[in-house]
């Protein structure tokens, strides 16, 4: 069991039905915390949160204008949620593109606003984006994916200037490809994209520039956003931190 140092906190995880998501809500609820799984598909965060005698916040992210007003209390806010679309530049679906941009920065903006209010009233907060390695390098056919990582990275940066002086901290989380459902639809989409098997993908694409040479954990991610969520990190603010086998080291 772990140590109960998040009693008395509350966290919101967006994308906490599953995958990485999932994971935080575990491991927050583990450590004490009162969890609120946001999510889009609301039977899969009302089983989430019945695991974790959490609370449900069915949410559409892709419909920032619906954020506009927003005000969310929480001492924790943990930006996951995110899709993917892979296809060349000249080829890339200009909705898709925007709907990507929507959900993965437009709507962490959009959080981050409505959250920050009560976290200066109250002196302490923790902003918590799940970035990627595609926030730090990039990668061909996913414009639209690096792109809203590489603004979620800038976006965190500015969260922690403006918060440092109010007890809030923002910083990224940075994994390589993590066993999620989200990873699992991009093989096959790799696979059309590259003309290889998709038994081909996760070694030839995947982990090419990794040093080790398999896919992350979802509790291996949720255990460094629990320590940044904790006190312990309290001087750990505007990072980025790296959980990809190697592969930004290049």
């Amino acid at each position: 069991m772990s140590e109960q140092d998040l009693a008395g906190r509350t966290a919101v995880v967006t994308g906490g039905a599953s995958g990485i998501g999932r994971a935080c809500a575990t491991e927050f609820a583990a450590r004490g915390a009162r969890v609120v799984v946001a999510d889009v598909d609301a039977d899969a965060a009302k089983s989430v949160a019945d695991e974790v005698d959490g609370e449900v916040w069915e949410v559409d992210f892709s419909d920032t204008s619906s954020l506009d007003d927003l005000s969310l209390e929480a001492d924790i806010l943990v930006n996951n949620a995110g899709i993917q679309r892979v296809a060349p530049i000249h080829e890339f679906d200009p909705d898709g593109f925007r709907l990507i941009h929507r959900i993965m920065l437009e709507a962490p903006f959009l959080l981050v606003r409505a959250v920050l209010p009560g976290m200066y009233e109250r002196g302490w907060g923790r902003i918590i984006n799940v970035s990627s390695a595609h926030g730090l390098r990039a990668s061909a056919f996913k414009s639209a994916y690096v792109s809203a990582k590489h603004g979620l990275e800038g976006l965190s940066k500015v969260t922690a200037l403006e918060g440092g002086p109010h007890g809030v901290t923002s910083n990224c989380v940075n994994p390589g490809y993590v066993r999620t459902p989200l990873v699992e639809k991009q093989i096959a989409d790799q696979a059309a994209t590259h003309g290889i098997p998709e038994s081909e993908v996760v070694e030839r694409i995947m982990l090419t520039e990794s040093a080790i040479k398999r896919l992350v954990e979802a509790d291996e991610v949720a255990s460094l956003v629990g320590w940044l969520a904790s006190d312990r990190a309290g001087m750990v603010t505007g990072a980025s931190y790296t959980m990809d086998g190697g592969w930004t080291a290049r």
